[in-house]
């Protein structure tokens, strides 16, 4: 029997109904990923002008994208899938796990702001659990690997030497198994995966996957937390 917390086996229509039922009668059927401290990256990526862009996979790209929508520096996150092929990149098709798409979500973010490396930092610390290999909490499957999806050779050599630094601290019980590689598109998820830990802060899941993410990002990068979430919703107005 799969975990009643992941909401990828349901129909998107029977999603919030399901899960509130299954909380009810069964109650929770595991933590969610506790938050790890860790040291920032020794090596960072070199300031630059203008917006950077960051593309990271975590499990559900609700939850990761609801802590970088809480990241100061962040100016849109948007949920979205990597490493297949854009006619591919449909929700029901990714939720098979034969696509080679991972739940991804791509950042945009201004490095006068926020480092490539403080948003790996907040990635491996409160996004989610990178010693997870092809799952993320009740959520399991190559779609939901732990991948980070550099966009030039640089964002590259910082995620490697970062993963073998933190390995080599031995931070995690576990080895990291996060997997880096070169970032061949990005496709935007459905227009209902947006924003949609803040729409939907009462689901069961998010509030027991995800919330605590958010809270973790406040304790431990208070200085990096907004309270007001950067939504894409509010982007795409403005644009």
């Amino acid at each position: 029997m799969r975990s009643p917390f992941n909401r990828h086996v349901l129909s998107t229509a029977a999603v919030a109904g399901a899960l509130a039922l299954s909380w009810v009668l069964v109650g929770p059927s595991r933590a969610a990923e506790d938050a790890v401290v860790i040291p920032p990256p020794a090596m960072d990526a070199k300031p630059a002008d203008g917006l950077q862009t960051a593309v990271v996979a975590g499990g559900c790209f609700w939850g990761v994208q609801g802590v970088f929508q809480h990241t100061a520096g962040v100016v849109n996150a948007i949920s979205g899938y990597a490493g297949g092929a854009k006619k591919s990149a449909d929700y029901e098709m990714v939720s098979t796990g034969t696509t080679g798409h991972a739940e991804s979500v791509e950042i945009k973010f201004n490095p006068k702001q926020i480092s490539y490396g403080k948003i790996l930092q907040i990635y491996f610390s409160v996004a989610h659990d990178p010693t997870q290999l092809n799952r993320q909490g009740p959520d399991t499957g190559t779609q939901y690997r732990s991948e980070i999806f550099a966009t030039n050779d640089e964002q590259k050599k910082v995620a490697e030497a970062y993963i073998a630094q933190l390995n080599a601290a031995k931070v995690y019980k576990k080895p990291i198994v996060t997997k880096v590689g070169t970032l061949q598109g990005f496709f935007p998820a459905e227009s209902y995966h947006q924003d949609y830990l803040t729409l939907h802060p009462n689901q069961p899941y998010i509030a027991y996957n995800d919330i605590p993410k958010i809270q973790n990002l406040k304790k431990i990068f208070a200085q990096n937390y907004i309270e007001k979430p950067t939504l894409v919703r509010d982007a795409k107005a403005t644009n």
